[in-house]
């Protein structure tokens, strides 16, 4: 039996979701698992059940990793691009041994106003993408904001500094 301890260690070690176990069943057998699904208690948040999914390792498996993104975008560090994260998980299909954690992607390259899409990703041995190959997993766009005024008369010019209240419409000053 798997305490829940060792459960909240095991999850608090992963990088993903897909967390592949070899279970001991009482008896002596032993069967290879997916943690499908982890329920916690609403308040103090302790595993209260976990869902495990017998797993064949001569079976292909269909399930969604993250993508995590590595490295400063030429974009982003030499043109003041945004590097946006449009994808955050990809589906596949592997072998249980070819499973990975999540899938990282080196954006370095990335010019400005450049993207990756799903067919550009280079995936571990044994893993095939099932998601679409045009939806674009991360791309450098231009800064939406103008960084200088298109006055420069303006720039120079301070904050108006109010003294006294102005007479409203209709009134006489005093």
């Amino acid at each position: 039996e798997i305490s829940a301890r060792e459960i909240a260690a095991l999850l608090a070690h992963a990088v993903g979701e897909n967390i592949l176990v070899e279970l001991e069943i009482a008896g002596g057998s032993k069967k290879l698992s997916l943690i499908q699904e982890v329920q916690h208690h609403p308040v103090r948040g302790d595993i209260l059940h976990v869902d495990f999914l017998e797993v064949a390792m001569d079976e292909v498996l269909h399930t969604e990793v993250p993508i995590e993104a590595f490295g400063e975008a030429d974009g982003v560090k030499n043109y003041g691009g945004l590097l946006e994260h449009s994808l955050r998980s990809l589906h596949i299909t592997c072998l249980p041994k070819d499973l990975p954690e999540l899938i990282r992607v080196d954006v370095s390259a990335l010019g400005l106003n450049q993207s990756l899409h799903v067919r550009d990703l280079v995936l571990p041995e044994g893993v095939k993408a099932t998601t679409d190959a045009d939806l674009t997993v991360f791309i450098v766009a231009e800064s939406k904001v103008n960084e200088t005024p298109a006055d420069p008369a303006e720039a120079s010019k301070g904050p108006e500094v109010i003294k006294e209240k102005k007479p409203a419409e209709g009134e006489a000053k005093k």
